[in-house]
């Protein structure tokens, strides 16, 4: 009996995990959006609300607010809230997914960071970085995870990206992640694609969206039956890179695999130089962002890697594989 009553409330939890996923659109591209600054150094609202309109345009099913991309850890808290709620306003308008970077190192701090997006109502999802530097075990990473699930008030995307935080994760330790009620997803970052995350893709659990958060492998991850990507190279071609996602979703292997190739080599340009430096760089040059400027610690991106990007976006203009573009 006492299996019996264990095996039906982890099926209920199941339920509960699917359901939850099933509700927050998870699919397609998601552009982590830059923070873009003004000469003097302060956010520029107008152009970042610009930005955000500019994806959705392209095809992106939504952005992310405050993530890695967008400078957050050179925040302070006004400007994370001014970025979250320009972030809202658009998707509000626009009807698309927002997702918002939160969390902490310590549970206690993770949970007061979540607990602020309850004033935010546009928000969709938590991008929530596996606890870095105190290199908690897996059952750790867990038991955080969990917490945090009970008290969000929104559903959660692990973002697992070990070379950032030092933890490792295999294959087994997502699907427990997975398995909680309101994790919805994970952004896969490991620099490859590994045999955990064939692992992963193979067996999931129900509902669980893996997203692939290394831009380079995006097309791999697709082909393997990623849901779609949080990719910092989507700001540049926004377009192509929801093409390549539809064209793996309609089983058009041709048409992706050759997509893909060609958006990998944008994406190594564009990360040649420490994010976001190198994107803003081309945001700028392209007259979308006022200043191309990073704050320190991050540099500006070099003439040579901007120049590198621009070139493999005009080559993007011809057509692939011999193919007319769109077919």
């Amino acid at each position: 009996m006492a299996h019996m009553a264990q095996d039906t409330t982890q099926d209920i939890a199941a339920d509960i995990a699917a359901d939850i996923a099933r509700t927050v659109p998870l699919h397609g591209i998601h552009v982590p959006l830059v923070t873009p600054f003004t000469r003097s150094g302060e956010i520029a609202a107008e152009a970042l609300a610009a930005l955000a309109h500019e994806v959705l345009d392209g095809g992106a099913t939504g952005i992310v607010a405050l993530g890695t991309t967008g400078e957050t850890a050179c925040l302070d808290e006004a400007e994370r809230d001014l970025v979250t709620g320009v972030c809202a306003r658009v998707c509000r308008e626009r009807g698309a997914m927002l997702t918002v970077g939160a969390g902490a190192v310590g549970t206690r701090a993770a949970e007061a960071s979540l607990a602020a997006l309850a004033r935010w109502p546009q928000a969709g999802a938590a991008l929530v970085t596996v606890p870095s530097f105190v290199r908690p075990s897996a059952a750790g990473v867990l038991a955080h995870f969990g917490r945090l699930a009970e008290v969000s008030p929104v559903p959660l995307v692990v973002y697992h990206i070990p070379h950032r935080t030092g933890q490792p994760l295999d294959a087994a330790a997502l699907r427990a992640l997975g398995s909680l009620p309101r994790v919805a997803g994970v952004k896969y970052s490991t620099g490859s694609v590994d045999q955990d995350a064939v692992e992963l893709l193979g067996n999931r659990p129900a509902g669980f969206h893996v997203l692939a958060g290394d831009d380079v492998y995006v097309s791999p991850m697709l082909a393997m039956g990623a849901s779609g990507g949080i990719l910092a190279s989507a700001h540049l071609a926004t377009e192509r890179f929801a093409e390549l996602a539809a064209a793996w979703r309609a089983g058009d292997g041709v048409r992706a695999r050759a997509l893909g190739h060609a958006l990998a080599g944008l994406s190594a340009a564009a990360f040649a130089e420490p994010n976001p430096a190198v994107v803003k760089g081309v945001l700028h040059a392209q007259g979308r962002i006022p200043s191309p400027d990073v704050r320190l610690p991050l540099l500006p991106a070099s003439r040579t890697a901007v120049t590198s990007v621009l070139e493999r976006l005009a080559a993007l203009e011809e057509p692939l594989a011999g193919q007319p573009r769109g077919k």
